[in-house]
């Protein structure tokens, strides 16, 4: 399902904090200079600094030390081109896109921890498919924080999409049952089911998403059709153990890394990559409702190494 025209300029700004202190970095440190050892180390350490793993680092400047040595590389310059080609060589040609049901509702279950953003995620797909002309349901499936079935009131009334909700405290799947016999029978395209935060490491929490999902699957056998599991951009490697244990639990199919905007290390896309077998699928570049894109690994490598000029 392809839901999101890609901006450039988005994807730009968004990573503007990452590109001032990377992009800007790396090329105060190489233009004019030869690549000896002591600015390939200086390399190792600043894409160790943006967050992109060690794993990625020390493969990619491996590769970099062997062209150096071949004579394929002297000038500093020369090496930019080179990162930026073994950083998107690690991603396939294809864009991923949201999982499109062969029938619709298409079930689109959103989960994450407490305070990722993951609420005002949820709004911001909604806004782009209402933006298409796709008809949505928004389930408010977070009956325990406080305030956070009015929050996603708020956002359904702003964006014109029918929400089921139930009261604080309800139980979640019992919410859900009713969302997805609403979405059939109002027939929405896509039905999003906003969850609860929990803790990764609280095991009664995640088994409660395990039932969320279980009721979604007796209703509609192949759903949910995608998992996005909201990551927070500034939390860096801790990503890597919640995109894990989440995955376990409820089989994430892809990633929304929100507050990419937030962030001088954005190279936590690349780690991510390296590490789990799931797709960055949306990034948030932004607080407005519209600021979500795509992940384009080709766009994003390119915007971590603006020039900031």
């Amino acid at each position: 399902m392809r839901l999101f025209k890609r901006t450039i300029e988005a994807v730009r700004q968004g990573l503007a904090r990452t590109a001032g202190a990377f992009g800007v970095g790396i090329r105060s440190l190489l233009v004019g200079r030869r690549l000896d050892d002591e600015v390939v180390d200086e390399i190792e350490a600043r894409l160790i600094s943006a967050d992109v793993g060690v794993r990625a680092a020390t493969e990619i400047v491996g590769e970099l030390r062997d062209s150096v040595k071949k004579g394929e590389l002297e000038k500093g310059e020369d090496a930019i081109d080179f990162l930026k080609s073994r950083l998107k060589s690690r991603w396939d040609d294809d864009i991923p896109e949201i999982a499109t049901a062969s029938a619709p509702p298409t079930v689109v279950l959103v989960v994450g921890v407490n305070g990722v953003g993951k609420t005002t995620s949820v709004a911001k797909i909604a806004h782009t498919l209402r933006s298409e002309g796709r008809s949505v349901v928004l389930a408010a499936a977070d009956t325990f924080r406080a305030g956070a079935v009015e929050q996603l009131s708020i956002w359904a009334d702003r964006l014109g999409v029918d929400l089921v909700r139930g009261v604080e405290g309800a139980d979640p799947a019992a919410v859900v049952f009713d969302a997805v016999d609403a979405a059939i029978a109002r027939k929405a395209d896509v039905l999003l089911v906003d969850t609860a935060g929990r803790l990764h490491v609280d095991a009664g929490l995640m088994r409660q998403l395990v039932k969320v999902r279980e009721v979604i699957q007796r209703k509609i056998p192949d759903a949910p059709h995608e998992v996005l599991l909201v990551l927070d951009a500034t939390s860096g490697q801790n990503a890597l153990e919640q995109a894990r244990v989440f995955g376990e639990a409820v089989g994430v199919t892809g990633l929304f890394l929100a507050k990419l905007d937030g962030t001088a290390r954005g190279g936590i896309a690349v780690a991510i990559r390296d590490a789990l077998d799931v797709p960055v699928k949306l990034v948030g570049v932004g607080e407005r409702v519209e600021d979500v894109q795509p992940f384009d690994p080709d766009t994003f490598i390119e915007a971590m190494f603006e020039s900031g000029a």
